[in-house]
């Protein structure tokens, strides 16, 4: 049995799957994953819920899957949370340091971050993360820490994260209902890159795609902060329903032969071959050309890809990803998506794995668990951070408060 103090969950309710990740922290600050659990998710569309008691079925499932891997009690949860109405933009706040010296103090700090997260939201919205980038000094570029700089004026850039308000209460309610407490709501992207990104990469530029069931999930890190994030509300299942629609047959037909005859590209084999489609007495029914199976999946694939490429091309990013793209989630099992991920991107691309983690390869080697494991990830840094498990502060708090 593990010392439960120690134990951290990670919880993704996805569109195709609920994951359940637990981790061990090490006393030398380290991360081990002794735990997996997950099941399918049958009331979850485009990353939100449509069914909350077939949520909440699965849920327990995948929860007591986990327990019983990892043989603790899991009390508590870092919450993932995604959807079409999640957004990402950058803001800057500007503070007039007053103070006779002019020497910038921690008070100053304080007051041009409040400054940064004073914005104008839609009523409806809250904020989810605002991650600070760099400060600048009287107009000094890419100031890390200004405590004790002489300045004027003082600034910082920050990446705000929002969404609807109600349809994060949603979420979290849902998880309560399991007498599981949320210790934060984590975006996906953001998980995900803690899972798959080293130091090195995030200082170089790199763009993470993961590419789930029903939503799509990016980020953009450059000079080691978040540039960039968004959401579209497209995914896997889009290209299953392009297949049943394009080739005449049922949605579970659809994805089977997705799965079995599937490519990102058109390839040399697939040209002429045909498949025959059965009944349960083995009588054919038609046949099904190959070719414009994987030609019906390149071009939904390849419009997730040149939409993310249209809008890193819009704010300036493109020129900026040294490091490349790291392709997650089941999509990007698709044999020939990485190269089709590079031509449109023109530059390298690499399938995810969790990196500096230790612990069941079973989870670290897999796509589809990535998102799961950052939670984890970041449940470790904030306990790292705080020397403690973290009280419900800011979003989560008033929430909790409400209901």
């Amino acid at each position: 049995m593990f010392d439960d103090s120690n134990i951290i969950a990670g919880l993704e309710i996805g569109t195709s799957k609920i994951c359940v990740v637990v981790g061990e922290q090490l006393a030398e600050g380290g991360l081990n994953i002794i735990g997996l659990g997950q099941s399918r998710s049958r009331g979850v569309r485009k990353g939100e819920i449509i069914n909350p008691e077939q949520v909440e079925e699965d849920l327990r499932a995948a929860v007591f899957e986990a327990e019983q891997m990892a043989d603790v009690e899991i009390r508590s949860v870092y919450l993932g949370v995604s959807g079409g109405h999640i957004r990402g933009f950058n803001n800057r706040g500007v503070h007039p340091v007053v103070s006779a010296d002019r020497e910038i103090s921690t008070d100053d700090v304080d007051d041009v971050l409040k400054n940064a997260k004073a914005i104008n939201l839609p009523a409806e919205n809250t904020v989810i993360h605002a991650v600070r980038q760099h400060f600048f000094v009287d107009g000094q570029e890419g100031v890390t820490n200004p405590v004790g700089m002489l300045g004027a004026r003082l600034e910082v850039d920050m990446h705000v994260i929002h969404g609807h308000a109600n349809r994060l209460q949603n979420i979290i309610r849902l998880v309560r209902g399991t007498s599981l407490e949320v210790d934060e709501i984590v975006f996906n992207g953001i998980a995900t890159s803690l899972a798959l990104l080293g130091n090195e990469q995030k200082e170089m530029g790199a763009l993470v795609i993961d590419i789930g069931g029903g939503t799509t999930e990016y980020v953009v890190y450059f000079d080691g902060v978040i540039r960039h994030s968004g959401v579209l509300a497209v995914g896997g299942d889009h290209v299953s329903n392009d297949l049943a629609y394009g080739l005449k047959v049922p949605l579970s037909r659809a994805e089977k032969l997705k799965l079995e005859y599937g490519s990102a590209q058109v390839t040399d084999a697939a040209k002429g071959q045909t498949i025959s489609i059965t009944n349960e007495l083995g009588l054919e029914l038609k046949r099904i050309n190959v070719e414009h199976l994987q030609r019906i999946m390149s071009l939904r694939l390849e419009e997730i890809f040149r939409l993310i490429a249209q809008e890193l091309e819009t704010v300036g990013l493109t020129n900026y990803l040294r490091a490349g793209v790291v392709l997650c989630g089941g999509c990007s099992r698709v044999p020939g998506i990485v190269p089709l991920a590079e031509n449109i991107f023109q530059m390298n691309v690499a399938p995810g794995h969790a990196s500096a983690i230790s612990g069941l390869t079973t989870a670290l080697d897999q796509p589809e668990f990535a998102t799961a494991i950052g939670l984890v990830k970041f449940g470790s840094l904030k306990n790292r951070k705080r020397g403690e498990r973290p009280f419900f502060k800011g979003f989560i708090g008033r929430f909790l408060q409400r209901t």
